[in-house]
């Protein structure tokens, strides 16, 4: 009852701001909440979390009997960008990645 999203395009501090509030929910509750929360990474939490959903179904476990156990948000990869400044000079611009991992476990 794992699911994860590896090089999620967005900043870890911004995705665990999501990962706190569904962890521990039932997951019924947990995608009502991420359906009326106005940030960017809560639509690939509610993918991640019916994936994880979907992966219990197929050993056989019932969703009613579900919560939101472990939720992890590692730092995934930067890009490297640069971005042109006066009198020639060059300043990076990092562009931060995520990786998720969701564990669901039973009530």
């Amino acid at each position: 009852m794992k699911a994860s999203v590896k090089n999620y395009r967005q900043a870890p501090r911004k995705v665990r701001l999501i990962a706190n509030l569904v962890r521990g929910k039932d997951v019924k509750s947990a995608l009502e909440v991420l359906s009326h929360i106005q940030k960017r990474a809560a639509s690939p939490f509610a993918k991640l979390i019916k994936g994880a959903v979907s992966n219990a179904k197929e050993q056989g476990i019932k969703e009613e009997g579900l919560k939101i156990g472990r939720v992890q948000v590692d730092k995934g990869f930067t890009f490297k960008r640069f971005r042109a400044r006066a009198r020639g000079r060059a300043s990076r611009i990092d562009k931060h990645t995520s990786h998720i991992k969701l564990e669901l476990e039973n009530k």
